[in-house]
């Protein structure tokens, strides 16, 4: 009969085994979070002054005061994070303005809309403009049905009604604070090497 001591013992040379295989999570992290961040910043460089507008507009934008400087710092954070994302470098420094960037675009931008990204009304916190969505949904599917090639349509995905609310924003923010705390990992990561070739700080 195996005993509980043998069961934590193998449980403890497992874990020690997997220990070679850490810098495996802030990788993945660091390349999921790299093409949106980078995608995100070069569409506002692309479309900038409409993004400047849009910043610093009352009525139709989000009314944000210095509308020309946030701009570019959003923009510049966001393709600078993307290089130093895939790089690993300085990762928890650039997570810092990154994660920032995402709390202001929760709050400015997706806050009304509730937490869903996709509106989907079996899903938890389904508001009242989710469940909205799904007659709106059906509707225009028999519309598509009846008046265009629906099978062309549809042949690259489903449609589905964008709920446009924080999820993606507040995803996005966690896994920037997971790297804050765990930094770029070992071996495929410049922050890596850096440490090994520097002195370590002297303790007080």
């Amino acid at each position: 009969m195996i005993r509980l001591t043998q069961l934590t013992d193998l449980y403890h040379s497992v874990m020690a085994k997997c220990q070679t295989l850490d810098f495996a999570a802030p990788l993945a992290l660091r390349l999921y979070l790299a093409p949106t961040m980078w995608t995100a910043g070069m569409n506002k460089l692309g479309h900038f002054e409409g993004v400047v507008d849009w910043f610093g507009n009352p009525e139709y934008g989000l009314g944000l005061p210095f509308p020309y400087l946030m701009a570019t710092l959003a923009t510049w954070t966001e393709i600078l994070g993307a290089v130093c994302l895939v790089l690993g470098l300085a990762t928890r420094l650039i997570s810092i303005p990154l994660m920032f960037t995402m709390l202001v675009a929760a709050v400015t931008v997706h806050w009304p809309y509730g937490w869903q990204a996709i509106s989907d009304a079996n899903a938890p916190f389904a508001n009242e403009r989710v469940m909205e969505s799904v007659d709106k949904l059906a509707r225009a599917k028999e519309i598509l049905q009846e008046h265009g090639n629906y099978e062309w349509l549809t042949s690259s995905g489903n449609f589905a009604v964008v709920n446009n609310g924080i999820e993606f924003a507040v995803t996005y923010f966690i896994m920037l604070l997971t790297l804050f705390f765990i930094g770029g990992g070992r071996w495929f990561s410049v922050d890596h090497w850096l440490s090994k070739a520097l002195p370590a700080p002297k303790k007080p």
